[in-house]
């Protein structure tokens, strides 16, 4: 079988407001966007942004690697997002993880490359 893409599904009840949490946060190029389905390209993947959410809280297994995760997450907190997980530093480092909710309550991870 020979993929020809891959992407990763979350849900929205808002789908404009998931659309620009995205490009607003992460500099997603919107590929596709209607009322039921868009699509959002992120460092060479892929968001699917599936309309008919009802804004629950939900794991998404999303991680999304930055350089500094401190300032990563103040970006998603100013975009309407939420942290779940404060970014802490570790053993003397510089924090490398924050939990985080979108708009739409799809859970999420900022992590920054360690070693």
């Amino acid at each position: 079988m020979q993929v020809e893409r891959l992407k990763y599904l979350v849900w929205a009840a808002d789908m404009a407001r998931a659309v620009a949490f995205y490009r607003k946060v992460f500099g997603g190029t919107v590929l596709k966007q209607n009322e039921v389905m868009s699509e959002v390209a992120v460092a060479n993947g892929v968001i699917g942004i599936h309309g008919g959410g009802e804004g629950k809280r939900t794991w998404t297994g999303l991680s999304f690697q930055v350089a500094d995760v401190v300032a990563g997450a103040a970006e998603v907190v100013a975009a309407g997002g939420q942290l779940t997980r404060e970014p802490q530093p570790e053993n003397g480092e510089p924090p490398h993880l924050a939990m985080c909710v979108d708009t739409e309550g799809n859970e999420i991870m900022l992590s920054r490359k360690r070693g």
